[in-house]
């Protein structure tokens, strides 16, 4: 497996475009497209939250039935979330105007929307930004970036990845992009993500590799513990690898899920560590666990507190707040068996053992507390499972960005 340039046009067929509607932002791209050359088989998943935003109930319908689907048009500025049936209709009329704009059924349109909740769509714009997508489409590197552009809210950089792998003997390529800065919590997150495929693979085993994937990549990230009414991630595949079909469990299966494995956790990293107001990625592996649902559950736990996030902030080596955090997982265990560290690239010290703080420089944990990307090392001395779960400092520019997102 090896890294390409690019994202969601990296693999045979698929085309993207980026353009400029004035949903909501003025003078930025803000609605994307995704257009496979020939139907493509899907996969989904989606929130957990229970009140589910029209985007979402659209896909979940096209997900669960649709023979094949072709293009996901996406919006940022406005999320289409708690607008009623007025905002299930506008989910129709961007199917139906996508699909005379491409020459394809509207059964094969999926849709996403992320930005501001309650407000209605302005269909009319919608349907214009559709027919300038369908007239910029293409299949250049530009085009995906373009595409993964347009989809950003509060994200200060656009986030794609694309690789490439040998199944049964043909180059399969997968490549995603996606966004997600705030409103980011475990079980999914105000996040779009996006994942294309050239693998020829049947639809069971395309749902079973997401489904179980999502366990270990966007479901181990938090920036703000709050769960969106809008997460998707859509993963389409249209075959143009020419592979044989992929059917079953074995060697080609799992080459399969070790690249959409490398795609999703690249891209659920880089939107923890694109949080609102972050100054660093916050990242804890969770080692040495009785059971893996345990290691999940305490590696989130540390992830998600507030306190232990401040403290990151401020490069202050506050171990306790760590401590404090596995004990209130829910997870039963003997603190005085745990160890703590602090490590980066370079360096790793133990700051907590047998019970007690350990002797270790305040100065290098400010060191290593100072950098972009910080980790978190436990070990819990009961077991052979591991986690890791990632986020991000909590500064004050959270407060700031989110204090007058609406207005």
């Amino acid at each position: 497996m090896h890294t390409v340039d690019g994202g969601v046009t990296a693999a045979k067929g698929f085309q993207a475009a980026g353009v400029e509607a004035a949903i909501k932002y003025q003078n930025r791209k803000d609605m994307a497209l995704i257009y496979s050359t020939t139907p493509c088989k899907v996969a989904g998943v989606f929130t957990t939250n229970v009140v589910k935003a029209a985007p979402v109930v659209w896909d979940q319908g096209i997900v669960a039935s649709a023979p094949f689907v072709q293009a996901v048009v996406a919006n940022s500025g406005i999320a289409n979330a708690c607008t009623g049936g007025q905002g299930m209709e506008c989910c129709r009329q961007e199917a139906e105007c996508t699909g005379r704009a491409l020459g394809i059924p509207a059964h094969a349109v999926l849709v996403a929307s992320t930005g501001v909740i309650g407000m209605q769509m302005p269909i009319e714009r919608l349907q214009e930004g559709i027919r300038k997508l369908a007239a910029a489409k293409g299949d250049s590197l530009e085009a995906g970036l373009d595409a993964a552009r347009a989809i950003m809210t509060t994200d200060t950089v656009p986030k794609q990845i694309a690789v490439k792998v040998q199944i049964g003997g043909r180059e399969v390529t997968l490549g995603g992009m996606c966004k997600g800065s705030g409103m980011i919590h475990p079980n999914m997150c105000t996040m779009l993500a996006f994942v294309t495929t050239d693998a020829n693979i049947s639809r069971d085993m395309l749902k079973k590799a997401l489904s179980q994937d999502v366990e270990d990549s966007f479901n181990m990230i938090s920036v703000d513990g709050d769960t969106s009414t809008n997460d998707t991630l859509l993963l389409l595949a249209n075959g143009q690898a020419d592979n044989e079909e992929i059917t079953k469990e074995g060697a080609d299966y799992n080459t399969f899920c070790e690249a959409l494995h490398f795609i999703t956790t690249y891209l659920a990293k880089k939107m923890a560590g694109d949080g609102e107001g972050a100054t660093a990625l916050f990242e804890t592996k969770v080692v040495g666990a009785a059971t893996r649902k345990d290691a999940r559950i305490l590696a989130k736990s540390v992830i998600c507190s507030s306190l232990t996030k401040a403290a990151i902030f401020g490069h202050d080596a506050n171990w306790g707040r760590i401590l404090c955090a596995l004990g209130y997982s829910g997870v039963s265990f003997d603190p005085e068996h745990v160890d703590l560290y602090f490590q980066d690239r370079e360096s790793r010290i133990h700051i907590y053992g047998n019970g007690v703080g350990q002797d270790y420089s305040e100065e290098e944990a400010t060191r290593i507390l100072s950098q972009p990307e910080v980790t978190v090392l436990v070990d819990m001395h009961m077991g052979e499972e591991e986690a890791t779960a990632w986020g991000c400092d909590l500064s004050y520019d959270y407060v700031k960005i989110n204090a007058d997102y609406r207005s």
